[in-house]
């Protein structure tokens, strides 16, 4: 019998309860990892409503059915006490923590003239330091665990960011901020990380989700008996790429997943370059050799590489 990629793997995925994170741990699972399946249950995807253990427990369960391990953790991301029990969780269950899958968010959309600052505050408090509470103590794990093994350990990071990110959104100036702090959390922790033997990397998924349902209402709906494209079971194989000894070369990457797609986004590169005649700048100077550079373009137009790539939804 084929030894699994994931076998003798554990794995904590958040945000697990339903959609995304549901079909992630799922396939971690399915590809040997045991997994802590860590969600805070709650009902409203804008974060209201009171916590559950049932969406947690379910999913644990239905892994265990199907001859997997998990157990479940029904704490808040954005507690940093609670995430320092989830990361323990692991390490006590299945003696390590080797991979870890940031998905947790809520959104609370409105237009940046409308927002409140409550509204701010809890979508970057979810996204953004959720992700960097697992991050904070998975990474010091992995530390003490190589300086006691004098060398690199196995350590995987998969973070969710998001098109949102990517091409703008204008109604989610909360949720595309945190997205965008998401990616350049996962750049810095690869770079830290590296040494250790612990990959970072983020993807930007594109599914049809309890999160997603307004966006992708009426896109590409499934013929009977067909998979949607749009289907959360089209990013999981990513995620369980990338948190296998395969991808052990790959670090530091965003990639854009959705419909049996996935599309490497490099980093930003320099459009154009302006150098003075002079030893400064002036206002005039910068007139003279920036405004014609955007003369007669077309709104919009810096975001034609996001256009290319279809990501102008998500």
């Amino acid at each position: 019998m084929a030894v699994l990629p994931l076998e003798g793997l554990s794995a904590i995925v958040t945000g697990a309860g339903r959609g995304l994170g549901r079909a992630e741990a799922l396939e971690l699972a399915r590809l040997g990892a045991a997994v802590v399946v860590n969600d805070f249950g709650q009902p409203g995807r804008d974060g209201t409503g009171r916590a559950s253990k049932g969406p947690a427990e379910e999913v644990a369960a239905e892994i265990r059915a199907a001859g997997g391990r998990a157990t479940a953790h029904t704490g808040d991301v954005a507690d940093h006490q609670q995430t320092r029990d989830l990361v323990q969780l692991a390490i006590d269950t299945y003696g390590k923590l080797d991979i870890l899958v940031n998905n947790a968010g809520i959104l609370r959309d409105r237009m940046i003239f409308s927002m409140s600052e409550a509204e701010w505050d809890s979508v970057i408090h979810v996204h953004l330091k959720g992700h960097f509470n697992t991050t904070h103590f998975a990474a010091a794990h992995w530390r003490e665990r190589s300086k006691a093994a004098g060398g690199p350990v196995y350590g995987r990071i998969v973070n969710t960011s998001s098109e949102a990110f990517l091409a703008g959104s204008a109604g989610q100036p909360n949720y595309a901020a945190a997205k965008g702090g998401i990616v350049g959390l996962t750049t810095s922790t690869a770079l830290a990380l590296a040494k250790y033997g612990v990959t970072a990397n983020a993807i930007c998924p594109r599914a049809r989700t309890r999160m997603t349902e307004d966006v992708f209402q009426g896109f590409q709906e499934p013929g009977e008996g067909e998979l949607d494209p749009l289907a959360p079971e089209h990013v999981s194989p990513l995620v369980g790429y990338l948190a296998s000894p395969a991808a052990g070369q790959v670090n530091g990457q965003l990639l854009v997943v959705h419909g049996g797609m996935v599309a490497i986004v490099e980093r930003p590169r320099v459009a154009a370059k302006f150098d003075t005649a002079k030893e400064a700048f002036s206002y005039e100077e910068l007139d003279e050799l920036i405004s014609p550079y955007y003369a007669g373009r077309p709104e919009g137009e810096t975001f034609a590489a996001a256009e290319v790539l279809g990501l102008r939804h998500g």
